[in-house]
């Protein structure tokens, strides 16, 4: 089965570190997060791994060269946009997706069940699944419900608010990107309102999984803490050594 890793972002949130790397390739722990994910979509199975590139593509060219061992774990290859067409668009610009296949941004620290996402995606018969997380978000002040003259029914004193949150992994059918113009800037919250408007079936998968969108650098602190901490839940023992 064949993954795409969209790594092409500037990651802007986590200058200066990104103005001399690319974010997928700053290290969580002693390695860098792309050799995480790639490891991990392997060990699910994921034999053929496309990295959609742009910002800075030739660090990741070069750190792939440089570890060959990745090589042996899956087919990688890349695909280079000159010009950013977005989460969705840039996909329009990758041959051979003929198949099932699982998109992830290339900056998430997660131990998501990669096999179960694909797993219920076909179980639902979905044309595109997006994995879900919960999102606790604590308000720091006293919130006020009123009815409609203006009259306090309600006060919530620091109420803490829970949202179903997209954790940056999907699984698509060939089918969605008939939905994508090639050369179209569409991001991915765009196609799946096209999707819908269309009525084609796009349906969630919730996991508990430990995740982390690393856009910024307490996030990127916090993942290096907990990766040092649990290491054996994000790297699954691997048979070759990493170069």
């Amino acid at each position: 089965m064949r993954a795409i890793i969209l790594a092409g972002g500037r990651g802007s949130r986590l200058a200066p570190f990104t103005t001399v790397i690319p974010k997928p390739l700053l290290p969580v722990g002693e390695t860098p997060i792309l050799e995480i994910i790639i490891r991990q979509l392997a060990e699910a199975g994921f034999d053929h791994i496309t990295l959609a590139l742009g910002y800075m593509s030739t660090y990741f060219h070069t750190f792939i060269r440089q570890h060959r061992s990745l090589r042996w774990l899956a087919k990688i290859d890349f695909v280079e946009e000159e010009k950013p067409t977005g989460t969705a668009g840039s996909l329009a610009s990758i041959r051979g997706l003929d198949n099932t296949f699982l998109v992830m941004n290339g900056d998430l620290l997660t131990n998501l069940d990669y096999r179960a996402l694909v797993r219920h995606h076909h179980e639902q018969e979905a044309w595109l699944t997006i994995g879900k997380h919960r999102k606790d978000v604590k308000i720091d002040l006293g919130v006020i419900e009123t009815d409609a003259a203006g009259h306090v029914v309600n006060y919530i004193e620091k109420p803490v608010l829970s949202y179903g949150v997209s954790m940056g992994v999907y699984v698509y059918e060939p089918e969605a990107l008939s939905y994508i113009k090639p050369g179209e800037y569409l991001d991915f919250p765009s196609l799946v309102l096209r999707l819908l408007e269309a009525g084609k079936k796009v349906v969630t998968y919730a996991s508990d999984a430990s995740w982390l969108d690393l856009g910024r650098y307490e996030d990127l602190q916090r993942a290096n803490e907990i990766f040092q901490e649990r290491r054996r839940e994000f790297l699954p023992a691997d048979k070759h050594a990493v170069a």
